[in-house]
């Protein structure tokens, strides 16, 4: 009994640390119930949300200066995320002001996707790169296999060529990694 009361709160301790990830500076990435927490907020300097849930009516703490930017999108591989790659990209560089918090549901597919692609457009990273760097703060971020094909394809228009290929896996997906089995692409040979 005395180990079990020592366990819970560390795993609960373990999961709110993983809720809200610092990509960079200025830039965090998270899951809904975070976005709505006014803490979480405050205390990262959060002067935009950049919702990319699918949920439009979604009430946000009323804090000073804050904006949000929707991103319509839902977390299937068909859904055109990409339409929203450059707007994004633009909104969190001209957020000057505070800092840039950018969720979905679970902060595992859309999120994340919308940050490689930022990284991509306004830091100059390869697609590899971006999703190394995304990776190391959030090890369980899984963009699905649509959204990979839309990075990719952004990619090729930024940098004339992709770093990443999709793999087939046991299961008949297109999303897994060779190297490592969490992960979602293979790098190019």
């Amino acid at each position: 009994e005395i180990c079990s009361l020592f366990l819970v709160p560390v795993r609960t301790l373990a999961a709110r640390i993983m809720r809200v990830s610092r990509v960079s500076a200025g830039l965090f990435l998270t899951d809904l119930d975070s976005a709505l927490n006014a803490s979480v907020l405050t205390s990262r300097n959060v002067t935009l949300i950049v919702n990319a849930s699918g949920l439009e009516n979604i009430s946000y703490p009323q804090l000073d200066g804050l904006q949000v930017l929707h991103v319509p999108v839902q977390d299937q591989p068909h859904a055109p995320l990409r339409e929203y790659f450059n707007l994004v990209t633009e909104w969190i560089n001209q957020n000057q002001t505070g800092a840039t918090l950018v969720h979905c549901t679970a902060g595992r597919s859309r999120s994340p996707a919308l940050i490689m692609a930022y990284l991509m457009r306004s830091q100059g990273l390869s697609l590899r790169r971006a999703h190394e760097l995304v990776l190391e703060q959030r090890p369980f971020i899984q963009p699905n296999a649509g959204f990979w094909r839309q990075l990719m394809d952004f990619e090729r228009t930024l940098f004339g060529r992709t770093t990443v290929r999709m793999a087939r896996t046991p299961g008949g997906h297109n999303n897994k990694y060779r190297e490592k089995p969490n992960n979602h692409m293979t790098p190019y040979e």
